[in-house]
């Protein structure tokens, strides 16, 4: 592949991304169904995050899959928030700093010639509390991140802000509030206003931190049927301390907890059915038998 392998001539949308992906399967990051020869979205070699002398997770090493949900379990503090942020480079501006490699595809998270904010556009990224920019509409909420990449058409930002509302599961709630103050939604669906926000600029990978911590019962049940939803189109990384969220929503687990010296590290990935029933790591058995953490 040649030239910058974050360009895009036009905006495309999801069903246009299908279309391509049906007829391009050599592409790494297509959308749809993962086969087997589907290499991973994000690949992770001996990631350590640091600030000062302080490690908050180290030496992890983890294949995220294409177009599923994997789950970031453990218990508070064991760095898997610290790890998310990792990923899109949001510790860039924090005294954080990020060894081993992160690979989107076959580019380098942290190489020296890759821009921060392409990464960003490739890697989207959903809170712990909803954060829609309370100045905003909903609709300027929505396009925001199309306009900071240089969209302006009026018509495109149209269409690209119902898709998004709709693989959000909010159109029907608010196509007749779009230009009304973001705020005036209720907690649940300023959530899936922010998960639209993170849509509409068609990301590769969704990062989610913990997206339903903030939520009601009845909130958190939209957002985990949209998780599953969503991951037929983008692949999914989500943090939870909830494993019964895990259960219900993620394809593969992976479970963090804090070694003897209270650094986070990686002790279990894989299948989450079988990380659950059959782990085999004593340590992930005893967390996920509620014996730890």
């Amino acid at each position: 592949m040649s030239g910058d392998p974050f360009a895009r001539t036009e905006p495309r949308t999801l069903m246009a991304e299908q279309h391509a992906a049906a007829n391009t399967a050599a592409s790494a990051l297509t959308h749809g169904h993962p086969s087997s020869a589907t290499p991973p979205a994000v690949t992770l070699e001996g990631v350590q995050v640091s600030f000062g002398d302080h490690v908050a997770v180290r030496n992890v090493t983890l294949a995220i899959p294409a177009r599923q949900v994997t789950a970031l379990i453990g218990p508070s503090g064991c760095g898997k928030t610290t790890l998310l942020r990792a990923v899109n480079r949001l510790h860039d501006h924090t005294a954080g700093r990020v060894d081993g490699s992160i690979k989107l595809g076959d580019i380098d998270v942290y190489g020296a010639d890759t821009r921060p904010e392409l990464i960003r556009r490739r890697i989207g990224m959903v809170f712990q509390r909803p954060n829609p920019f309370p100045a905003m509409s909903v609709f300027e909420n929505v396009v925001s991140g199309l306009r900071f990449n240089g969209v302006h058409g009026r018509a495109l930002l149209r269409d690209a802000a119902e898709q998004a509302l709709r693989h959000a599961a909010l159109w029907d709630t608010v196509k007749d509030r779009l230009h009304q103050p973001a705020v005036r939604l209720s907690g649940g669906q300023q959530q899936r206003l922010c998960i639209a926000r993170a849509l509409a600029v068609e990301p590769d990978v969704l990062l989610m931190d913990e997206p339903c911590s903030a939520l009601d019962p009845i909130a958190t049940a939209k957002i985990e049927d949209l998780i599953t939803r969503l991951a037929a189109d983008v692949t999914i990384v989500l943090v939870t301390h909830n494993m019964f969220q895990a259960a219900r929503v993620s394809d593969q687990a992976a479970v963090f907890l804090l070694g003897e010296d209270r650094v986070g590290e990686l002790v279990e990935s894989g299948a989450t059915d079988e990380l659950f029933n059959e782990p085999k790591n004593p340590r992930t058995r005893d967390y996920v038998a509620g014996r730890v953490g």
